[in-house]
């Protein structure tokens, strides 16, 4: 996120609320298939870094 300059605000697109993004970054919460295919897309990598 830092290297994007993004903040967690930015990633509701791709994951789901500000909760959900703060648990996820947090480890409280895993990934889930959609939230992996959004975030390979905006990042352009595969979807097996996440």
């Amino acid at each position: 996120m830092e290297e994007h300059d993004l903040k967690q605000s930015d990633l509701k697109l791709e994951i789901g609320s500000q909760g959900v993004v703060s648990e996820i970054l947090n480890g409280k919460r895993q990934l889930n298939a959609r939230q992996i295919k959004g975030l390979s897309k905006r990042f352009h990598v595969s979807p097996a870094v996440f």
